[in-house]
């Protein structure tokens, strides 16, 4: 049993003279632990080997911050496209409103590197040395013997350990590996930035880890306070079904009616230490411990279980729960809208973009023969691959002078090129400005990329000698 009951009105990690007390959650066995486990490896291990597997040359993630380009499962961002992961971020915030409101905090539970890293790597090294909950709670009371300052000191080790290896491989999503590598056979002072960035981060982690913990859930973490906006009674949640739980056993009573028999145990598993029976609370970040500890006990007991269970506030009630409401269809209207328009952009991105831009300088230049416009063609290429372009001039009017345009255009790998075109216009022919387009056909992929572009010039009457002849000379 714990040491003190919970309370709805105040946090149970917060003495009654303001302290923090530890907790110390007990382990849990059951269907739901198993699946969880099972996914919070799943989930580690992809974090870990990202960084490893090859997807078309690069890292399957690569935030490659030096050379300013985003590689994500082959797919290649240059910087001038970093604007498309708008429609990533957009789309995993809808995703999270339209999962909370059917399913509740599923993502705290099941997913929050939070919650996974917790659960299932530093608790384990801890309860591995320390013991289960009833003996770390006692090593906590005990004096500062030489058996818990070396159980202390060798846990407090690992946490550090483990803190750095996850922050080198967050490090490695934005460096690649074979750098990582060099950087830590190398001298600190080779990469002094990224030297202090890792002693930062594993700080942080360790810090949040070996002590924060369940803080970080309940003071710092936004979404627990969102839960309230984007949950209704229909919403998937985890609770306690009051009509079948009370009241509970009375220890002066012989027999009670309820199911419950008040043992505790939903609230000993609990990594942030409420009592589920006392409704759904901001606290509770959706883990199933407290299923498996309720429905371990209810097999003990010769009861059905599902005391505790996933079910909406509405299902608890004794009413349906719906499905489809104005939440979710809101929700899923704007996931689906926001998906349809990204579908629509990333299907008419090209692996190439091509830009005309005008010389700086004047607008357009006149010599004895001819006006001239000039113009700098950038060609980028998207692809980890190199590819070649033609440089063309469409609808370009009789007596056009075009150089520039002569043999291929070579473009390097996630490379740009850049290539000046001078439009000349003899005066005889010329009639004032006019529109063209500019093109590069690329013949790797076979398609054609053109800009309209506006060939300036004066006033044609300007160019005529005998107007010029009929102006007084100053």
């Amino acid at each position: 049993m714990l040491p003190n009951r919970p309370s709805i009105d105040s946090v149970t990690t917060i003495n009654d003279d303001g302290s923090r007390r530890f907790l110390h959650p007990a382990d849990t066995r059951g269907r739901w632990t198993t699946w969880r486990r099972l996914a919070a490896w799943l989930l580690i291990a992809v974090y870990v080997l990202l960084p490893w597997i090859p997807v078309g040359g690069y890292p399957a993630v690569f935030l490659d911050i030096g050379e300013r380009r985003f590689h994500l499962l082959g797919w290649t961002i240059p910087t001038q496209e970093t604007w498309l992961l708008f429609f990533l971020i957009s789309g995993a915030g809808f995703t999270l409103f339209f999962l909370t409101a059917l399913l509740g905090r599923v993502w705290c539970g099941w997913a929050c590197p939070q919650t996974v890293f917790l659960e299932y790597l530093f608790r384990r090294i801890e309860r591995l040395i320390e013991g289960d909950a009833v003996a770390r709670r006692r090593l906590d009371a005990a004096p500062w013997e030489t058996a818990k300052v070396l159980k202390r000191l060798l846990k407090h080790a690992l946490f550090a350990l483990l803190a750095a290896v996850i922050a080198h491989v967050f490090l490695a999503y934005f460096v690649s590996l074979p750098r990582l590598y060099g950087m830590m056979t190398g001298a600190p002072t080779e990469h002094w930035g990224l030297f202090v960035f890792m002693l930062a981060a594993t700080g942080v982690l360790y810090f949040d880890f070996a002590w924060f913990r369940e803080q970080l859930c309940i003071v710092l973490c936004p979404y627990g306070r969102l839960q309230s906006a984007l949950i209704d009674e229909h919403s998937l949640v985890i609770g306690y079904d009051v009509a079948r739980g009370e009241p509970r056993k009375n220890h002066g009573l012989p027999q009670f009616l309820g199911d419950c028999i008040d043992c505790a145990r939903c609230v000993q598993v609990c990594p942030t230490g409420i009592d589920i029976r006392q409704g759904l609370q901001l606290e509770c970040i959706g883990c199933t411990a407290c299923i498996d500890a309720c429905d371990e006990v209810m097999l003990k007991v010769k009861k059905p279980r599902g005391l505790i269970r996933y079910d909406s506030l509405a299902g608890f009630s004794g009413a349906k729960t719906r499905w489809l409401r104005p939440r979710t269809l809101l929700y899923g209207a704007l996931l689906l809208a926001g998906s349809l328009v990204a579908l629509a952009v990333f299907s008419n991105l090209k692996p190439a973009s091509f830009v005309p831009l005008r010389m700086p300088g004047g607008a357009y230049f006149i010599d004895a023969e001819a006006v001239r416009n000039q113009f700098l063609v950038r060609l980028t290429n998207k692809t980890g691959a190199p590819r070649q372009f033609r440089l063309l001039v469409e609808n370009a009017p009789e007596g056009m002078i075009i150089s520039g345009t002569d043999g291929p255009v070579e473009v390097a790998p996630l490379q740009e090129e850049v290539r000046s075109v001078i439009i000349r216009m003899p005066r005889a022919v010329y009639r004032g400005a006019f529109h063209f387009r500019l093109a590069a056909r690329d013949e790797t992929g076979g398609y054609t990329l053109a800009r309209e572009v506006e060939f300036l010039g004066p006033d044609p009457r300007l160019l005529n000698d005998d107007y010029w002849r009929e102006k007084p000379a100053h």
